[in-house]
């Protein structure tokens, strides 16, 4: 629990929207990795790389221009370009919008994720949401489209994924604090294994809920108002409640590998890049 600070009212949200949009774009196009692509050989027409010739290559496959300058054969290979489905979640429950200072983690989670639907979408895939809401298509018109969805206020405490919708042998991103019901959580992400989708799991948090630098008499209230807890001494709290914090992030970095997926923690005081970094690498690795 973190001590309640108010939610935004819908207008005040929906401004934020565009600041959103503008930034994930910033943020995607600062984003230098090279040329973005599959970057793994197969049906294509965008060149990749020669490599040696092998046992087992046929004749046709040999690049005669390229194997007239050396002394070997050389394959020309061209990258695989089939295009993949990638659905996102945010988490857009209560406790996703508390802020100490700076952004929410809602508006960190929404960033990044719309951040690296633009690179998909650039790079030819094809992205959309979870729940259904909106179905994985290629085309930029997708990116103010999902953070639409992502600007649905839910009215729980904590959110829950849902994979109904997932396509199978799709790839699925998933980013929340994971404050929620850890059962419903796992039922979600081993369902969506069974799918044959693979996937990764950003667990996004403020600075307050890692370092708990609460002391003395203090209010804990959930930011619906739905729960509270006042302590006398909340330095008190401190070590059970990093300890309970570490089971969860350990229950989680345990949950995503039984089923070959990926899990971070990334917190809000941290660059963006840092986020983007990992979860592009993150569904790189499984694309």
């Amino acid at each position: 629990m973190i001590p309640h600070a108010p939610l935004n009212d819908a207008l005040e949200l929906a401004s934020e929207w565009p600041q959103l949009l503008a930034q994930a774009q910033r943020l995607a196009h600062s984003f230098a990795l090279g040329g973005h692509g599959r970057r793994r050989a197969g049906a294509g027409d965008i060149f990749w790389q020669f490599r040696p010739a092998q046992a087992g290559d046929s004749l046709r496959a040999i690049d005669w221009r390229r194997s007239a300058r050396a002394d070997d054969q050389f394959v020309r290979e061209n990258e695989w370009q089939a295009a993949q489905s990638v659905q996102f979640w945010v988490d857009t429950s209560a406790s996703m919008y508390f802020a100490s200072e700076g952004s929410s983690k809602h508006f960190r989670a929404a960033m990044l994720a719309l951040a690296v639907g633009v690179l998909l979408s650039d790079a030819g895939e094809k992205i959309g949401s979870s729940d259904g809401l909106l179905p994985a298509k290629p085309g930029r018109a997708q990116i103010p489209a999902l953070a639409q969805v992502f600007s649905r206020i839910s009215d729980d405490d904590f959110g829950t994924p849902q994979t109904d919708d997932l396509k199978p042998h799709s790839l699925a991103v998933f980013v929340s604090d994971f404050f929620g019901d850890f059962a419903k959580l796992e039922r979600a992400v081993t369902s969506a294994a069974d799918q044959q989708i693979a996937g990764a799991l950003l667990m996004v948090l403020d600075p307050q809920e890692v370092n708990f630098p609460f002391a003395g008499r203090t209010l804990f209230e959930s930011m619906s108002g739905g729960l509270r807890y006042e302590s006398q001494k909340a330095d008190g709290l401190r070590a059970k409640y990093r300890s309970a914090l570490q089971d969860r992030q350990a229950a989680l970095a345990s949950l995503a590998q039984s089923v070959g997926w990926q899990f971070q923690c990334h917190t809000t005081d941290q660059p963006a890049s840092a986020g983007l970094m990992w979860l592009y690498q993150a569904l790189e690795c499984r694309r």
